[in-house]
């Protein structure tokens, strides 16, 4: 599976972006997609997960109440909407796919490039 992600950019605070991830190759309903980020000088992080159906989704807390993850298997295509952003968003963003539906890093097999999320006053 080869991941597209796209839809960074710099917003104010309490602004909103679209992050997008685009699969094409294998079958990518097949995947859980997962999104990370690494905030500049830090480690990456879960940000938030979504499974292969679409019925499980998991999300770090920071971020409850202000991003939703969904997919659109028929276009092999999944989405992070951020809402209300705040300057500790600040990251460039990854999606993965990888089975099962986890918040590691390390047990995503595909990986997209980053998106760059910038989030200022």
């Amino acid at each position: 599976v080869q991941l597209q992600a796209s839809g960074g950019g710099s917003v104010q605070i309490g602004g909103s972006l679209r992050l997008s991830c685009v699969a094409s190759g294998e079958a990518f309903g097949s995947y859980a997609v997962g999104w990370f980020r690494q905030p500049p000088g830090k480690e990456r992080e879960f940000v938030a997960v979504i499974s292969w159906s679409g019925g499980i989704t998991l999300y770090h807390d920071s971020v409850k109440g202000r991003f939703t993850v969904s997919r659109d298997n028929a276009k092999d295509v999944a989405f992070l909407q951020m809402n209300n952003l705040s300057p500790e968003d600040t990251a460039v963003y990854f999606c993965a796919a990888g089975i099962p539906h986890s918040t590691t890093a390390n047990t995503y097999k595909y990986w997209g490039q980053g998106t760059q999320v910038t989030v200022s006053s």
